[in-house]
Order: structure tokens, then sequence, then C-alpha cells
């Protein structure tokens, strides 16, 4: 598996992260999930320090391309991710949380 992150410093763009919630919430979401290959996108943000990127877990190496496909982000942000890192896993595991599943949390997508 490997591990993916893409990180934008949103300094240089009209976008912010207040600004891009609505895209998570209407399209990305949504369109994300349906992509072989892709085990978790989590997007993060940090307004204060104006950045914004995403996590993801890929099955392979060969599914990465899928998120080109689907992605708005540069459209919206005016330009490439600042940083993009693709890491080896080494280990996973997931804990016990107050949460059933990840789908559905986060900032964006709170009512």
């Amino acid at each position: 598996m490997q591990l993916m992150l893409v990180a934008w410093d949103l300094s240089d763009s009209d976008a912010t992260p207040e600004s891009l919630r609505p895209y998570l919430r209407d399209y990305a979401a949504d369109a994300f999930s349906t992509l072989d290959g892709m085990r978790l996108k989590a997007w993060f943000s940090d307004a204060e320090r104006q950045m914004w990127g995403a996590v993801y877990l890929w099955d392979g190496p060969e599914y990465v391309d899928g998120c080109f496909r689907v992605s708005r982000s540069i459209e919206l942000i005016g330009y490439p991710p600042t940083s993009v890192y693709m890491f080896d896993l080494e280990a996973a595991t997931e804990g016990r949380s107050v949460h059933e599943a990840l789908s559905g949390l986060g900032l964006a997508l709170e009512t």
C-alpha cells in the first residue's frame, strides 16, 4: 500500500480553507469515494497558516492517477500542490473511536 500526502500553501491563492469546503461537501467527498484502489482520503486544513491538503491511502501506485481524473482542486486553487509525497505504508491500525465510520465526518460536512 502507498500513502500519499498532498498539500497546498494557499498564500498565493484566492481560495481559503473555508471557501473550499463547499467543493468537499457538494462534489469531492462523493467523487473520490468512487475511485478504485483508494482505501482512504482525508482532507485537512489550517486556516491560520492557509494550508490545505489531503492524505490518501492507495492499494498500490498503479491507482494513484485516479485522483487526477476527479480532482478539481488545481482549478479552484489556481496552481498545483506545493508538496506531494509518496510513501510505502509500513503499518496501519485502527483504534477505538466514538465514530462508527470516517465517511461523513469533518468541518465541510457538518450541518
